[in-house]
């Protein structure tokens, strides 16, 4: 346990946490994650997707729970499928707003990096949206480096939005 946390694998459930955590943070003004139809999956379908990672060695969903049971983070990473770029994994995080720059993101960035190195991947990316200058500070801090722009890579509210490609070398 660190700083009133603890980082462990999801487990089922952990779904309906999560979904009240993705909702909260898709749900800031700042907008800081994007969904196909702006909503996050349900709880049911949540469960189903992290009973069905039990099976799939290449991927992981790691959380950050505080010493009361709420769910403050999470971490999903998964390896690439193509064979020429199955070293490389690709990850999202998101953390509660009320436990921002208090560990959390770092820790579940940790937990990414071992899982990584488990698994032999040598390589770890995401995307992030330009004007998300706290998360571009931790992961520059954390190592990450910028490799690229991604100009209109996403759509999201009838616009096209731009994402700077961060990747951290295990």
């Amino acid at each position: 346990m660190s700083a009133g946390f603890v980082v462990r694998a999801a487990d089922p459930d952990d779904a309906e946490g999560l979904t009240r955590l993705a909702e909260a943070v898709s749900g800031e003004q700042e907008a800081w994650l994007i969904s196909a139809d702006g909503e996050w999956r349900s709880v049911a379908d949540e469960r189903r997707y992290l009973k069905a990672l039990r099976r799939y060695p290449h991927a992981a969903v790691f959380v950050a729970e505080r010493a009361d049971g709420a769910i403050v983070g999470r971490l999903s990473i998964a390896r690439d499928h193509h064979p020429a770029s199955a070293h490389v994994a690709d990850l999202g995080l998101m953390v509660a707003k009320d436990t921002r720059r208090q560990g959390v993101g770092r820790a579940l960035l940790e937990a990414a990096v071992d899982w990584a190195r488990a698994g032999g991947v040598r390589k770890l990316e995401l995307h992030v949206f330009p004007w998300n200058e706290p998360a571009l500070r931790l992961y520059e801090q954390f190592g990450f480096e910028r490799e690229g722009y991604r100009k209109a890579h996403y759509h999201r509210a009838g616009e096209d939005v731009d994402a700077i490609l961060m990747a951290f070398r295990v």
